[in-house]
C-alpha cells in the first residue's frame, strides 16, 4: 500500500479530477434536487432575471438579449424566447437604451425583482437543506469558498483576452 507525499499526491489529484464532473452535476440539479423543488422553468427564469440584475449594474446598466445569450452560454434565439418569456410574465420590459436609441434593453420590473427575492430564499433553503447532515463550520467554510472561487471566475471573465 502507497503512503506519502506520492499517496497525497495522487489523492489531490484525482481530487481535483472529480471538481469538473461535480460542478457539472450541481448546475443540473442542486435547485431541482432541494426538498421543496422548483419548476424548471422558474430555474430558466431566475437565470435570466440575474443575469438582467447584474448587468444593470456591471453592463453601464444596459442589458440586451446578446448580454443574456453571452452570459448563459447559449445561443441568440433561446436567449429571446427565455427573454419573451419572462416578458409575458411580467417580469421583464423591453425599453429603447437611453444610450443608443436603436437598441432594446432589458430592465426587470418589480414582479421580476420579487421573483428573483424569492428564488434567492428558495437557494438558500436548497443549500440548508442540502447541507443539514454537515457541521455547521463546514457548511460556512463551503458558503465562504465557494464565493471565492465564483468572485475569481467573475474577475477572470472581465478581463481582456490574453491570448
Amino acid at each position: 500500500m502507497e503512503t506519502g507525499p506520492q499517496q497525497d499526491e495522487t489523492q489531490a489529484s484525482g481530487l481535483l479530477d472529480a471538481v469538473g464532473p461535480a460542478f457539472s452535476r450541481l448546475r443540473r440539479g442542486a435547485a431541482l434536487n432541494a426538498e421543496k423543488p422548483i419548476a424548471r422553468k422558474d430555474l430558466s427564469r431566475s437565470l435570466v432575471l440575474g443575469v438582467t440584475e447584474e448587468g444593470s449594474t456591471r453592463e453601464g446598466g444596459e442589458v440586451t438579449v446578446g448580454v443574456i445569450a453571452e452570459r448563459l452560454g447559449i445561443d441568440p434565439s433561446a436567449a429571446s424566447r427565455l427573454v419573451s418569456d419572462c416578458i409575458s410574465e411580467g417580469y421583464l420590459l423591453r425599453t429603447a437604451s437611453q444610450v443608443d436609441g436603436r437598441r432594446t434593453i432589458l430592465q426587470l420590473t418589480a414582479a421580476g425583482r420579487e421573483m428573483l427575492t424569492d428564488f434567492r430564499h428558495h437557494q438558500r433553503s436548497a443549500y440548508e437543506h442540502i447541507t443539514r447532515d454537515w457541521p455547521d463550520h463546514d457548511r460556512l467554510e463551503f458558503a465562504r469558498l465557494l464565493i471565492k472561487y465564483v468572485d475569481s471566475l467573475a474577475r477572470l471573465q472581465t478581463r481582456p483576452d490574453e491570448h
